[in-house]
């Protein structure tokens, strides 16, 4: 298993990419399960798939494209990934966070990183869209941070500040755009687990003493790494399901694919207002 990249390796697989770009990309989407709808919307697309990127890993997930789609969206250059790959496919740590590096080295400046998640607030209901304002590192506090290892000094500093993960900016015009469209956006912080079993009741009911709003399992990673390279980052989850907190309901994946047909127009109207005011 890899464990970390050079920046020869890291640049390797940028230069892959970049040649299929008509103009260098200045933002980024990674799109969770079942919102590939968004990468719909992306005019004169140059589509990769991951299997054909040098050093990239692959998804195997139902509902994970593994695709990236280079073209323009709502007037800017954007790098879109269909789908993401996750710690608990068996990658490491390195190996899941290259993408953000290589957006990094291909000169991206904003990240928008999407997500389907699992309600722990009682009053979010699936169908639900929350604007993600911090984050819960569970996997970094049981010794898993993406930074672990050599540091890349010409990408960010040693100890990076994630007091403000995400860019309050970029929130302020979500909720603009959620307001002029009607959007109902909810607000909270996002807990990060590894997967892939789903949460029990007693796991929820921790999460929610934590102040947790939903969980998931990406995204966190994600966002220190692109941190940590100086990069601004929006953060939307699509809520899928509801906080099971007595053991009353199952959880399945198949549910979650589901209510993304309910939460992907409205995550792309969000996205969509966010490019147009940059």
């Amino acid at each position: 298993m890899t464990t970390h990249f050079s920046i020869s390796q890291i640049d390797e697989t940028a230069k892959a990419i970049s040649v299929h770009a008509k103009r260098p990309p200045r933002t980024a989407l990674i799109l969770g399960s079942g919102l590939n709808g968004v990468a719909e919307a992306v005019q004169g697309p140059e589509a990769i798939s991951f299997a054909e990127v040098p050093n990239f890993p692959v998804s195997t997930v139902v509902g994970h494209e593994g695709r990236l789609l280079l073209g323009d969206l709502f007037g800017q250059s954007v790098m879109v990934m269909q789908g993401r790959v996750h710690f608990y496919e068996g990658y490491s740590m390195a190996q899941v966070t290259l993408p953000v590096r290589v957006m990094q080295r291909m000169g991206v400046e904003l990240l928008i990183v999407t997500n389907a998640a699992g309600g722990v607030n009682p009053e979010f209901q699936p169908g639900d869209v929350m604007l993600i304002t911090d984050h819960l590192n569970f996997l970094g506090m049981m010794g898993s941070n993406p930074l672990m290892g050599p540091n890349y000094d010409e990408i960010g500093p040693r100890f990076p500040d994630m007091s403000q993960a995400y860019d309050r900016q970029l929130a302020q015009m979500a909720r603009q755009v959620a307001s002029s469209t009607d959007i109902k956006l909810r607000e909270g912080v996002y807990a990060g687990l590894s997967g892939p079993s789903f949460e029990g009741p007693a796991d929820l009911r921790f999460l929610r003493l934590a102040g947790a709003d939903a969980v998931g399992m990406s995204t966190v990673h994600e966002v220190i790494v692109a941190r940590h390279g100086g990069m601004r980052v929006l953060g939307i989850s699509g809520i899928s399901n509801k906080a099971n907190l007595d053991g009353s309901t199952v959880t399945t994946h198949e549910e979650v694919i589901e209510a993304g047909k309910i939460i992907g127009p409205k995550v792309e109207h969000l996205i969509a207002g966010v490019l147009q005011q940059l």
